[in-house]
């Protein structure tokens, strides 16, 4: 796993040892979005408005972009930051190389930033272990 920064951008990157289209399914069904991110409203629909909610408050989103088993990209709002997250697949001859991007972090958000960091980090380790569990 590789965790790139800058100013206004965190990508995180991963490979982990499963199909594509397993990782695709955790992305984007909201039953498995709640078991490694947070209850949701999600749908893998251009134009859909959805919540993330956790017991620290809410995520505002709207799905701006769909492409099945390629990327995924959405607004993240939630407490000041206006964001937004593009995650991108690619098949690999092991499993499947997963990239995250989040940008729009402002200079005085320095510590969304690094919440954001960990917080990735640690949400990408649950999207691999519930996406090991997948049929």
């Amino acid at each position: 796993m590789t965790t790139t920064t800058n100013s206004d951008t965190l990508i995180v990157d991963r490979e982990v040892a499963q199909p594509l289209d397993k990782v695709w399914r955790a992305l984007t069904q909201s039953p498995l979005i709640e078991q490694w991110l947070m209850k949701n409203d999600f749908q893998p629909v251009v134009g859909h408005t959805f919540n993330f909610t956790a017991d620290w408050g809410v995520v505002e989103g709207k799905v701006l972009s769909v492409e099945p088993n390629k990327t995924l990209s959405y607004t993240w709002e939630s407490l000041g930051l206006e964001s937004v997250v593009t995650w991108t697949l690619a098949a690999t001859t092991s499993g499947t190389q997963i990239s995250m991007k989040q940008t729009g972090f402002r200079p005085d958000q320095q510590q969304a930033y690094q919440g954001a960091t960990y917080g990735w980090n640690q949400f990408l380790g649950a999207l691999e272990q519930v996406v090991a569990k997948l049929d």
